[in-house]
């Protein structure tokens, strides 16, 4: 679809959805009093319209934002909850007839055919990411494990006896895939995994290589959230991964803007900052400029595989897991990022913080490699090799996100592995209530 007839799309897709919050939505009704969609003439004028955030969901929980009765939801999803109350979203019949569209989609983006094997380790149950994938999947013609996580010498069996060639997963699951394969000494070539689709936590371009190279598949990034649909918001296509290209947001279904984080003021293409999402197409819980807290940019220029539409950075970061440690802002992925670049270190780590006389500590908690400990012997700590490594870390560390961490180094197979999404972060400072922990 051209440009042109796209935005003409958007902008009919729009004046409807503004029309039915009014109607239908009394959240909605009021904060769009005075406003008239036939006077939207481009997406320009969005900075008129409200946001919508998180805590819009859970204060009006569970279906004070609905714009359907739940008796015309054919089903209902929910986050875990672990911030507060969980966000509840529905789904009518044509809400996951497109859900499954936008997913088959972003499956084509990355190569999946017709009668390719799918073996799909995302979670099953309330959290959208396993039935997402599943029915994009069949929508595409292709042939569905439901494996959903865990389990992995019986996952490993699976790729082994049914020959999936297309491995769906959180990227750290896949890593603890490939370490498992690793340690029962199967190799790749046992295996027809060529691709895989890698999403629901953020993940660097390091984390991909290590991926990639103990797979020996192409690592491709989904990316989605239940509440603007579920995976299959945006999808990397394969030719333009390797170049940094992005990710194709399906903008017949999405509308997508960049703003700054600390104003909410849009800003130009290419210019990084929060993503936003309008929900175009949703019937039972649309939403009007929804703030993901997810830091990315977009980009307008001509993709190598002939797609038209916008795309998206990989996310960078997610406001939510920005730490506040010493007055200095940390993500994780930039640690992540600086351990990975360290050749005896494996990519299994976590960060501890805690605060010791009114002081806070951050504690790096990170595996060395098998080659560490078969070629210095037995690990203990007294090792001066060791010592060394430490001291270069966190040298590394210090020079990079500019926080003092103490370093930890771990044996081999020390950490809880992932089934699911990775926990990076072990916050034990204790704050007021109502202080913002990041």
């Amino acid at each position: 679809m051209s440009y042109d007839d796209l935005q003409t799309m958007q902008q009919s897709r729009l004046a409807k959805l503004i029309e039915k919050l009014s109607a239908r939505v009394p959240f909605y009704a009021e904060r769009l009093k005075g406003i008239d969609p036939a006077k939207l003439k481009s997406k320009d004028d969005l900075r008129r319209l409200p946001f919508t955030v998180k805590a819009d969901l859970r204060n009006h929980y569970p279906f004070g934002l609905f714009s359907e009765p739940v008796t015309n939801c054919v089903r209902l999803h929910a986050s875990s909850g672990t911030k507060g109350k969980p966000t509840v979203v529905g789904y009518t019949a044509n809400d996951i007839a497109n859900w499954a569209e936008v997913v088959a989609r972003s499956l084509a983006c990355a190569g999946v055919k017709p009668g390719d094997v799918l073996q799909n380790c995302y979670g099953y149950g309330l959290f959208t990411g396993g039935l997402g994938l599943h029915y994009g999947a069949e929508k595409i013609g292709a042939t569905v494990i439901p494996a959903s996580g865990g389990r992995t010498q019986n996952q490993i069996l699976l790729l082994q006896d049914l020959g999936a060639r297309i491995l769906c997963s959180t990227p750290s699951y896949a890593l603890n895939v490939a370490y498992t394969l690793a340690e029962l000494g199967i190799p790749n070539e046992e295996l027809k995994l060529e691709i895989g689709i890698f999403g629901a936590e953020p993940w660097t371009e390091s984390l991909r290589k290590q991926i990639e190279d103990r797979l020996s598949i192409i690592a491709l990034d989904i990316y989605g959230l239940s509440e603007i649909m579920g995976p299959g918001v945006s999808m990397e296509c394969a030719e333009g991964s390797r170049n940094g290209m992005g990710l194709h947001i399906w903008e017949d279904h999405f509308l997508p803007e960049i703003v700054d984080p600390e104003s909410g003021e849009p800003l130009d293409a290419g210019e990084e900052g929060e993503l936003v999402f309008t929900t175009l197409t949703k019937e039972a819980i649309p939403l009007l400029r929804y703030r993901t807290g997810d830091i990315s940019r977009l980009n307008r220029s001509k993709c190598v595989c002939g797609r038209t539409t916008v795309r998206m950075d990989r996310v960078r970061a997610r406001l939510d897991d920005m730490l506040i440690i010493r007055g200095v802002n940390l993500y994780p992925t930039e640690v992540e990022k600086v351990l990975l670049s360290v050749t005896e270190l494996a990519p299994h780590y976590q960060l501890v913080i805690d605060r010791k006389k009114a002081l806070d500590v951050l504690e790096v908690h990170v595996e060395v490699t098998e080659s560490i400990v078969s070629t210095w012997g037995e690990f203990h700590d007294g090792l001066v090799e060791l010592k060394g490594l430490r001291n270069r870390i966190c040298n590394v560390l210090k020079d990079t996100i500019g926080v003092s961490a103490e370093v930890k180094l771990l044996k081999p197979n020390t950490m809880a592995r992932s089934e699911g999404k990775a926990v990076r972060v072990i916050d034990r400072r204790k704050f007021p209530v109502g202080h913002n922990a990041r």
